[in-house]
């Protein structure tokens, strides 16, 4: 998850022009790598709308992993069905910057083909993440937004983060740490520089986070 020096992963609005601005090609191809070493892509629903109606079309290096992994999505509703209303500025932000897209319609059925596959989790937050920590396969990659890396957070779900944190401070934001009931450690496993002046940062979780309950 990319992240300003001073700890929001989007504007106010959810901006998130300012990640573009300081993306390098090699900060690009670690993230690409990174994307790859996943068995599945989890997010929440209203990143869910923004990034199917994105990933499909782009041509992104970024956008093989993106199409070709399993996805879950995390919503209130039964349904993942695309609806324009439910996009972020995130989406906005993107077409703005990024406005080539593939002309090929084999490839782009196949690409969209990789999203109408999504499982739609509806039940409870942790005993769904649980369930799918315990299937086999490489690990789960969870990609926001906001409200729903913040749950995760809270709940202690995630075993490691992998965060690029961005040369620029916006002063305010959405973060995703806010809603931590106690102080949580963390064990830095490893720092990349890039060029653009980016850092990745990867932490594993080395404390279990209690939840709302206290549990």
């Amino acid at each position: 998850m990319s992240v300003s020096i001073d700890g929001f992963v989007g504007g106010p609005n959810g901006e998130i022009d300012w990640i573009f601005r300081s993306m390098d090609d090699t900060a690009a191809a670690w993230t690409v790598e990174a994307l790859w070493q996943a068995g599945l892509h989890i997010m929440g629903s209203r990143t869910y709308q923004d990034m199917q109606a994105w990933w499909p079309y782009s041509n992104e290096i970024f956008a093989p992993p993106m199409n070709e992994i399993p996805k879950a999505v995390f919503t209130k509703t039964s349904s993942a069905a695309r609806k324009e209303e439910l996009t972020t500025m995130a989406l906005k932000n993107a077409s703005a910057v990024n406005k080539e897209k593939i002309k090929d319609p084999a490839l782009l059925a196949k690409n969209i083909a990789g999203w109408t596959d999504t499982y739609v989790a509806t039940g409870d937050l942790k005993e769904e993440i649980m369930r799918l920590k315990q299937q086999p396969g490489k690990d789960i990659v969870a990609h926001g937004g906001a409200s729903f890396a913040q749950s995760l957070v809270r709940l202690g779900l995630i075993d490691e983060y992998k965060l690029l944190v961005h040369p620029i401070a916006l002063g305010k934001g959405l973060p995703i740490f806010a809603a931590l009931p106690a102080p949580m450690d963390l064990k830095l496993i490893s720092s990349i520089p890039f060029k653009s002046g980016i850092i990745a940062h990867i932490y594993s979780s080395s404390t279990k986070v209690p939840n709302a309950e206290g549990v």
